[in-house]
């Protein structure tokens, strides 16, 4: 009865069925009391009232000890946790976080030796923690974020040796992380922000086997940084507290660190140069340290970043013009230093959303770019500088050469320098004109071509057009072919989709390519690729896209056995490692659940497979070939197709039966790709003329064991549990009726919680941690019994995992 819309109290007369065994009324409108005669049922073994609006106090009296879930988080429960949960000697989950509880945690529950999840977050529960908390139990998520506890962190969270999630922020927690903690080998994540701990933190939790975010932030935390971390380690946050010494020249090897916030401690020498070597940083904060020294001339790998500030430190020196040549920066904060000269022209061309460069002794004038009112704060105290246009707190550049009285050698150069330029720009465009001329005459017909932008260009149509040559043709297909075209430079492409026929296209082809402009026109998604115009005339039609450096992923997946990589590759026999395809399931369930649900109206896209997935040069995900999608009427309801789209393997059954399909569709087409990537096979490959899906159920029902069917080459036992779980995955969205499938976005709460980068990131409220409780366990499963075999032992498993 989970997600019916209940309304109204739950009736007291649930307490009188004495053979109730499971209890889920979670994400409904229910309000009012638990009844109190609810636990002193003797064989109820699970109670999951989640996501509702109960008041009042947890029963006291509890007989029910074949216990093992007590979920009852999300609602408005008041008083304290009651003793008697300490008698539930089987109990493994407890769930008790976003309520009104107070008081403190009964010692009795740390006693429960099957206790694995235990979770309280975001009530106000006040004490110390219960010190023999995972001493009995094999104890694996413990998160008490938010409350008001105090003293230490039990020493033997880990005793178990399972212990994969500590989330105490927010708390008032002393003392110094437990030393056990620094061998805990199967440890994720680790958040402690926002407490009042101090001293160093154990060595071995920087180099933990698992660890990918360690947060703690506004403590006392000291000691130096150390040369080695975890290899999976991607977050790093430890602002606010007092760690000191130079930032190590060790940190190029934290390859996968993509967020290092270490604002306001004691930081000083120069920024190494290896710092620039992390290709996956997209958030560096080192403000309000004492480093010193000029910033590196070189940038050798930040392509990724988003955020840099360096502000109130003590570097010097002129800021660097490759930090213009940065694609994705928005923000730049270098305030509070002490940089000199000239702003380098090249940082205009970032396209970014903040700066500040304020209390420097910078000179010259600002680029035009940043001549305008937006930028009025941005160069506070700088006196030397100037500005064309009036703006507040900068002097006019004329006004100084006017008070200068006489003009000087150095304007002279410039004005020759200027004519200099004028008379070549003249030149050159006087070449290019008389050149274009030229062609036009030769070539008429490029007068037939029409092309309409959806981004700024940085090339012509006749660019296009005159690079349409086999020697740049990387793909064909039933409609049409693939090119990949230089623009620009030696090194810099776009991927051009010719549609094309011998006459006059036909309403099919037409049809499919006014889908796609007018969804890809009309979208902007990280994770589905960008169209940038299209050139059409009577009998052709291009799309024109960003490039995809590696191609699709079928290429990846199956190209070794099929011959397929392409030439340009130079990883012929590079085999895609799990954490890379993890990767790429989320970063495609992304672009599919921002369809689905967060465009209005939702478009499917209809043709989800391995080859309409586009891997960039860092092996992010990208959807393409829109050409078959629809855009639905009104979110949630079937739409009527006129024929069958999809390619064979991919195509859900419904279509044999009814022309009205919805979203369920691209999620049984996805399922089958979260297949491919689990086993490595294809997806018509299911032996005996069957489908990757029918095989994968077919040795699911036959008990083949999972890991027998997981993809060998790249099966190593840190992997095999996320692995089972994007399996399971998988079978669970090729489920042959449409309703037991899961949202996209269902879909991909469960990718994000088995990612290794992802971890049990738990969130403070209302900030950037702040996360949506995460999909319930066998929900769908239990579904599915109608309609495909699912074993309890196996639903429990895929419970415990997603």
């Amino acid at each position: 009865m989970a997600e019916t819309n209940l309304i109204g109290e739950i009736l007291e007369s649930f307490s009188t069925i004495s053979s109730l065994e499971h209890l889920d009324l979670s994400g409904n409108n229910l309000q009012g009391p638990i009844p109190p005669g609810l636990f002193l049922l003797k064989n109820l073994n699970g109670v999951y009232l989640y996501k509702n609006r109960l008041s009042g106090e947890i029963p006291s009296s509890i007989q029910s000890f074949n216990l093992t879930a007590i979920d009852l988080g999300m609602n408005k429960l008041t008083g304290s946790i009651p003793e008697d949960i300490g008698k539930l000697q089987q109990l493994e989950v407890l769930d008790l976080f976003y309520n009104q509880l107070s008081g403190e945690i009964p010692p009795s529950i740390s006693l429960i030796p099957t206790l694995r999840i235990f979770k309280l977050f975001n009530n106000n529960l006040t004490g110390v923690l219960p010190p023999e908390l995972g001493f009995h139990s094999k104890l694996e998520y413990f998160e008490v974020s938010v409350n008001q506890f105090t003293g230490q962190l039990p020493e033997n969270l880990c005793a178990g040796g399972t212990l994969f999630g500590v989330v105490a922020y927010s708390n008032n927690l002393t003392g110094e992380v437990p030393k056990s903690l620094g061998s805990c080998d199967t440890l994720r994540t680790v958040q402690l922000y926002n407490n009042n701990f101090s001293g160093e933190l154990p060595s071995g939790l920087w180099t933990s086997l698992n660890i990918s975010s360690l947060t703690l932030s506004n403590n006392s935390f000291s000691g130096e940084l150390p040369s080695k971390v975890a290899w999976n380690l991607s977050r790093l946050e430890i602002s606010n507290n007092k760690f000191s010494g130079q930032i190590p020249t060790g940190i190029s090897s934290w390859l996968r660190l993509a967020v290092f916030k270490a604002s306001n401690n004691l930081f000083s020498g120069e920024i190494p140069l290896e710092l620039t070597e992390l290709p996956q940083l997209n958030t560096l904060l080192l403000d309000g340290n004492q480093l010193t020294g000029q910033f590196p001339s070189e940038i050798m790998s930040w392509n990724s970043l988003t955020t840099l500030n360096l502000a109130r430190n003590k570097l010097y020196g002129q800021i660097p013009e490759i930090i213009g040549s940065l694609p994705d920066l928005l923000d730049l904060d270098l305030s509070d230093n002490q940089f000199s000269g000239p702003i380098p022209p090249e940082l205009g061309h970032l396209r970014l959303t903040s700066l500040n460069l304020s209390s420097n002794h910078l000179t010259g004038k600002i680029p035009d770019e940043f001549d305008n009112l937006a930028y009025e704060n941005s160069f506070l105290n700088n006196s030397n500088l100037c500005a064309i246009k009036p703006i507040s707190n900068l002097s006019s550049c004329y006004a100084k050469s006017r008070n200068s009285g006489e003009v000087s050698p150095r304007f002279l150069a410039m004005i020759l320098v200027v004519a200099i330029l004028v008379l070549f720009v003249t030149v050159v465009f006087t070449f290019f004109v008389v050149r274009d001329y030229r062609r036009k005459k030769v070539k008429r017909n490029l007068a037939t071509w029409k092309l309409t932008s959806f981004q700024r260009l940085d090339f012509t149509k006749a660019n296009i057009l005159s690079s349409l040559t086999e020697n740049n043709l990387i793909g064909s297909g039933g409609s049409g072919k693939v090119y990949r075209i230089t623009v620009k430079c030696p090194g810099e492409y776009v991927a051009v989709k010719k549609i094309w026929s011998n006459s006059k296209l036909d309403d099919k082809l037409e049809k499919e390519f006014a889908a796609e402009v007018q969804i890809l026109s009309n979208i902007r998604h990280y994770n589905i690729v960008k169209l940038l115009c299209c050139i059409s005339s009577e009998n052709s039609k291009l799309l024109v896209y960003e490039y995809m450096e590696n191609q699709s992923l079928d290429r990846w997946l199956h190209g070794k056995k099929r011959g397929a990589l392409s030439s340009t590759s130079s990883v012929h026999d590079i085999v895609l490692d799990w954490p890379t395809r993890l990767q790429i399931a989320m970063g495609a369930a992304q672009g599919l659940c921002y369809m689905h649900h967060d465009c209005s109206p939702p478009i499917i896209h209809r043709d989800v497979k391995s080859s309409n997935i586009l891997l960039d040069s860092d092996f992010k995900a990208r959807i393409a070939d829109f050409g078959l999608a629809k855009i639905l009427v009104k979110s949630g309801e079937p739409n009527t197709m006129s024929a069958v789209a999809g390619s064979f393997g991919y195509i859900a059954p419904e279509y044999a039966y009814t022309t009205k399909v919805n979203e369920k569709i691209d999620v049984y087409s996805f399922g089958v790709v979260l297949l491919e990537l689990a086993t490595g096979r294809e997806a018509n490959d299911g032996d005996e003329h069957t489908s990757l899906a029918e095989w994968a159920w077919l040795r699911h029902g036959e008990g083949v064991s999972i890991v027998d069917v997981l993809d060998e080459e790249i099966k190593e036992p840190y992997y095999l549990e996320e692995m089972t779980t994007v399996f399971k995955l998988g079978l669970i969205c090729t489920g042959t009726l449409p309703s037991s499938r899961p949202s996209m976005k269902e879909v991909l709460q469960i990718l994000r919680r088995c990612s290794s980068l992802e971890g049990y990131e738990g969130k403070k409220a209302g900030s950037e941690y702040d996360v949506a409780p995460l999909l319930g366990g066998g929900k769908y499963l239990s579904s599915y019994k109608c309609s495909k075999k699912v074993s309890k032992e196996d639903e429990e498993s895929l419970a415990c995992s997603v």
